[in-house]
């Protein structure tokens, strides 16, 4: 009997020993922080592309399918969101912006609606009338193509009410800005002021400057202008993160960022209130600078990265900087301007080569099409130096193609960084000055699809809204803003909304390193996501404009809610 009742015993032990994992697992399985139910989710994940319900543990997401799926998951301090149906994506990441510049804006003077020379005047007038004696009216936005007539603004319009304020307001597109006479007196620019390589200085007839300076010749008003304060860059970041919050942006990719810029938002990181993912790219005029560091790209925590350089091929084709092959149609004696950091252009290739040697992704500004065809030759020879690797070549905008360059850009595996608002913006008047041979290869959003190009989306903020929606709408319409192609601008680029989303999620979270950590709903992944008002996969695509942000949350964290109309 005591040989029996041991060996029953030992029995029950093993049994006890062989199922406790199984029965302590079952008992500790953490219970998720978040669970999203009801939703139709449109993952751009291709393995499981829909789903109901997610849910949240952390910062990421544990599972997505069904609601009975991830009712699993639910514990005693889970929050639920019933979605009710509506849409629910990945959040958006901005593949290209000027993060604190738009921060800037949305407190500067607004001149980018102004529809006349009057009304671009007597606005900032009005900024100078309430700027502190000392401070600067700047920013501003302007596009004179929406003015009737149209014309290029020179500093007459605004010197007779700006008499001791320095007015500096630049263009929509970041390429050239207007200088008060104030200014231009502090900048020490006369008649007898050169041209710097890569900027022109605008004259009259009579040969005096206008006030508008061009690209690099805006180096001569910058240099002087009194330095953006701590507090204020602080207060300019801060606006941005609740604005791109409410759009439902969660990452975002700041092109060309001082380093006091990256200085603040390592504060803000610190203090837990960074709200908006980034990765940023100094110039690549600053290459020694990460070099000396030892960072490799896509450095850093999920929040906050380096190890990206932007660098400058041309100007703009609103500018009339593009750099082209051919001459403009309007400006027979114009075919842009290369850069002055492609002066000469051997210094470009030093920079490439060193920042490719030290395992840092470069992201080239080319809009005209020969500033673009060097851009793709300077990459070659930088893989013919080198050899093949995981690079990750960028060029942001690739706006207007040469038709012999499509086949280059998937054979070096160049990302076509792109901003589809700018398609439906520039579209109104870029036929005029670059013909409608080279119209067709402008913003070729499917010729690049077609030919096996990624593509990663942005918005180029502030020279266009951060808004996605409208990049889009953009993306699948290309109804030009004048209401003149509501059929669509060279309508066969356009894309279709899935191809879109995907561009402005997973392309963007590729063009960073990232897509492995981020740009679906999948299991895994940091839960970065957005609840939208309305399905823009089902609703007339020209309401896609329209559609609005319900809730967005940054690694499972509330970070807009449209119905308490805040940022958390």
């Amino acid at each position: 009997m005591k040989t029996a009742w041991a060996r029953a015993r030992a029995l029950a032990t093993l049994f006890a020993l062989l199922t406790l994992p199984q029965l302590v697992g079952a008992q500790s399985k953490p219970a998720a922080d978040l669970i999203i139910r009801n939703a139709k989710v449109w993952t751009v994940d291709k393995d499981h592309p829909t789903a109901q319900a997610v849910a949240v543990l952390g910062d990421r997401i544990v599972a997505v399918g069904s609601n009975e799926d991830v009712e699993a998951w639910r514990g005693a301090r889970t929050r639920t969101v019933d979605a009710s149906g509506k849409l629910l994506l990945p959040g958006f990441n901005d593949s290209h912006v000027h993060f604190v510049d738009g921060g800037l804006s949305l407190d500067s003077v607004q001149l980018n609606d102004a529809s006349s020379a009057a009304e671009f005047s007597r606005r900032i007038g009005e900024q100078a009338r309430k700027t502190p004696k000392g401070e600067w009216v700047t920013s501003g936005d302007w596009d004179e193509t929406k003015w009737t007539p149209a014309s290029m603004p020179t500093k007459e319009l605004i010197d007779p009410l700006t008499p001791d304020t320095p007015v500096f307001v630049s263009r929509y597109d970041g390429h050239m800005a207007l200088a008060n006479s104030v200014t231009l007196r502090l900048a020490g620019v006369t008649v007898q002021t050169p041209d710097p390589p890569g900027g022109v200085i605008v004259h009259d007839a009579q040969g005096n400057p206008t006030g508008a300076l061009k690209d690099a010749a805006m180096d001569y008003v910058y240099k002087i202008a009194p330095p953006l304060s701590h507090d204020a860059r602080l207060r300019a970041v801060k606006r941005a993160l609740a604005h791109a919050a409410s759009l439902g942006v969660t990452s975002v990719q700041h092109m060309n960022p001082e380093y006091a810029d990256i200085a603040v938002y390592s504060e803000l990181l610190e203090r837990g209130e960074l709200t908006t993912r980034i990765y940023a790219a100094p110039l690549i005029t600053g290459v020694d600078d990460q070099v000396k560091i030892g960072v490799r790209h896509g450095f850093g925590s999920p929040l906050l990265r380096i190890g990206a350089l932007k660098a400058y091929a041309d100007g703009s084709l609103g500018s009339s900087t593009a750099y082209f092959f051919e001459p403009f149609s309007n400006q027979p004696n114009n075919r842009g301007l290369l850069s002055d950091e492609m002066h000469p252009i051997s210094l470009m290739r030093d920079r490439m080569m060193k920042a490719d040697t030290a395992g840092l992704q470069i992201c080239a500004h080319a809009i005209g099409d020969q500033g673009i065809s060097i851009i793709l030759d300077l990459y070659s020879e930088v893989v013919k130096a080198h050899g093949e690797s995981d690079r990750r070549f960028r060029i942001e905008h690739a706006q207007h193609m040469a038709a012999k360059d499509f086949d280059r850009f998937a054979q070096l595996h160049v990302i076509a960084s792109m901003q589809p608002y700018h398609a439906i913006d520039d579209g109104r008047w870029a036929e005029e000055r670059i013909g409608r041979d080279r119209a067709s290869r402008t913003y070729a959003f499917r010729t690049f699809l077609n030919h096996g190009v990624r593509l990663a989306f942005g918005t180029d903020w502030n020279v266009a809204p951060l808004n996605p929606m409208l990049g889009l709408y953009a993306a699948v319409t290309r109804a030009t803003l004048d209401g003149r192609n509501p059929s669509g601008w060279f309508p066969e680029q356009k894309l279709t909304i899935g191809e879109a989303v995907e561009a402005y999620t997973m392309g963007s979270a590729y063009a960073e390193f990232q897509e492995k950590e981020k740009g679906s709903i999948t299991p895994g992944k940091l839960a970065d996501m957005v609840l939208l008002s309305d399905d823009i996969f089902t609703i007339d695509p020209v309401k896609i404009r329209d559609v609005k942000i319900m809730t967005t949350w940054m690694g499972g964290k509330t970070v807009w809610d449209a119905k308490e109309k805040s940022t958390h």
